[in-house]
């Protein structure tokens, strides 16, 4: 997935409100967690954590939400390190509540079936929007985006490229596990993911802080 741009400085005195960043992680992870279930429900994967908490689903049936939260626990450490306190804990949350929210979505939506292409565009579009609020709230959904932003800083390793390499690696895995259609196709919505970042969240766009 996409690095966040969270340390992000705006010269805008403005800043949110606590109940808006709180608003801002419940319906961010509330979209992310909706645009999953029309990933597992067609059987695409996408990038970072979320994408090995799909294969990993995939392959034993366990929960996404479940195998997502483990899989962060890890990165905790280095995201004090790296981002701080704050980042870290609006991040702890939005992993928490995304964990919940795609392991309740099941409970919650009935879907008898859904196109392939649909769920990859909807779905990766989903994705991206709640990664959105997130990014401009300062919280992310940890994982190997935190990893990049740490290689690049101590190393100079483009955060960006760092991230796009593993990404490519869990789309690659999913070769072992689903057919090469559905790996295409998630490879569209990743493109449509990214392109929904890419385009609303620049420099200078948007001047609400944290």
């Amino acid at each position: 997935m996409t690095v966040p741009p969270a340390i992000e400085k705006s010269a805008s005195p403005h800043r949110h409100r606590r109940y808006e960043d709180v608003l801002a992680l419940l319906l961010g992870t509330l979209v992310v967690a909706l645009g999953l279930t029309f990933y597992a429900k067609a059987g695409l994967a996408t990038g970072g954590t979320a994408g090995i908490a799909l294969l990993v689903h995939y392959a034993t049936g366990f929960s996404i939400g479940g195998v997502f939260f483990t899989l962060n626990l890890p990165f905790y450490l280095l995201a004090i390190a790296r981002m701080g306190w704050p980042f870290t804990l609006r991040t702890f949350a939005a992993v928490t509540l995304l964990a919940v929210f795609t392991r309740l979505s099941s409970d919650w939506i009935a879907l008898a079936s859904i196109d392939p292409l649909y769920a990859a565009v909807a779905g990766g579009g989903l994705i991206g929007l709640g990664m959105l609020i997130l990014f401009r709230h300062r919280a992310g959904l940890g994982g190997f985006n935190i990893v990049a932003v740490y290689l690049q800083d101590r190393y100079g390793l483009r955060a960006g490229y760092f991230q796009l390499g593993v990404d490519m690696l869990i789309l690659g895995a999913a070769l072992l596990i689903l057919p090469m259609a559905q790996v295409a196709l998630s490879l569209v919505g990743a493109a449509v993911l990214n392109l929904v970042i890419a385009i609303n969240h620049r420099p200078g766009r948007y001047v609400g802080v944290s």
